[in-house]
């Protein structure tokens, strides 16, 4: 049996308590015993406010039923820990990862993996220096529909990919740590990063990017973000990102044009379409959230690598690739070669 505990009960860190929860109750080998956060009110909110449909289904929480901490060093101290989730703002991912990790424990770090790649790196020399594992919450290379994307070009299923398209975004986000382009990096950081992730997973690190950016909202980073990657072999991918709709929801999907199909996830749904028609198959459905978390607690309980497909080094170069976007939205779409 692992113990588990998770740092930080906003949004997020509400969504991994509730996965280990489930995990209990499935009769998986962990159990959670600890929470902490620095905001000791926390501990007594029963709900939170988030866009993601799946946590809004099971939002009725009970921190008491575990040993409640304001202090990471206090946990560390008085926990015996195998894993823990942290899901802190962006800018406390790199301290407080870096903390557990040398403290002995196995961290799921949330995303994004840091706000510059000398805390990557850092990240990653720690992991290995205390021989702990880390993994990083690109929770979209857990999803079903995304995995199965990364399938059908790996075995080359439907031949050549000729382009692609992802979007994702919704209303004004109102928190100003999300906002501020210094700490939280806006919403390239925040949002826009699972796409990122997800070109550079699919289809491997563009040779220059060209990005078109937009600020709406006083000390924000870019609210809005078009960015076109280019490739050797002239395939086309782009993304948009934008959190300044005003009147929406959350909303994302994407377009990825094979030679013979076409992978498609909008308002209607995921499809496959090829000449013949549509072609969509059954896929497992489960949160990417469950699985991520269950991949780590697997490779903690079995002594066995970080999974292949969501390494910390990976992960560093999504955060590379953001760099980059943001470079070039500062000198006016400017082309930035990697």
């Amino acid at each position: 049996m692992i113990k588990a505990a998770v740092i930080g009960l906003g949004g997020m860190g509400r969504g991994h308590f509730n996965v280990y929860k489930r995990l209990m109750q499935e009769g998986y080998p962990v159990e959670l015993v600890a929470v902490c956060d620095i905001d000791e009110t926390r501990f007594g909110e029963k709900s939170t406010d988030t866009n993601l449909d799946e946590f809004k289904k099971n939002n009725d929480f009970n921190f008491y039923d575990f040993h409640t901490y304001t202090s990471v060093d206090e946990m560390l101290e008085k926990e015996d820990l195998d894993v823990v989730s942290v899901a802190t703002p962006t800018y406390e991912h790199y301290s407080v990862t870096c903390k557990c990790l040398k403290a002995g424990v196995n961290v799921l770090c949330e995303k994004p993996m840091a706000n510059n790649l000398e805390h990557c790196r850092i990240m990653i020399e720690t992991a290995k220096n205390t021989g702990k594992k880390l993994m990083i919450g690109q929770c979209l290379r857990f999803q079903d529909d995304y995995r199965y994307i990364k399938e059908c070009i790996d075995k080359g299923t439907f031949g050549k990919v000729f382009g692609a398209f992802f979007y994702r975004g919704g209303g004004p986000v109102t928190r100003m740590w999300f906002r501020n382009h210094t700490i939280g990096g806006g919403a390239t950081f925040d949002q826009h990063i699972h796409d990122v992730d997800m070109v550079q997973h699919l289809f491997g690190m563009p040779k220059a990017v060209q990005s078109s950016g937009a600020s709406a909202m006083e000390g924000s980073g870019y609210d809005w973000i078009s960015t076109n990657y280019i490739y050797d072999d002239n395939m086309m991918v782009n993304t948009q990102n934008r959190w300044i709709d005003y009147g929406f929801g959350f909303e994302s999907g994407f377009r990825v044009t094979f030679e013979k199909a076409s992978i498609v996830k909008d308002e209607n749904g995921f499809r496959v379409f090829n000449k013949d028609g549509d072609i969509t198959p059954e896929l497992e459905k489960d949160s990417p959230y469950y699985n991520e978390i269950k991949a780590l607690c697997d490779a903690v309980i079995n002594d066995t690598p970080v999974p292949v497909e969501n390494t910390p080094e990976s992960v560093m170069e999504t955060i590379r690739l953001t760099l980059a976007e943001i470079e070039s939205c500062d000198n006016n779409g400017a082309v930035v070669e990697l």
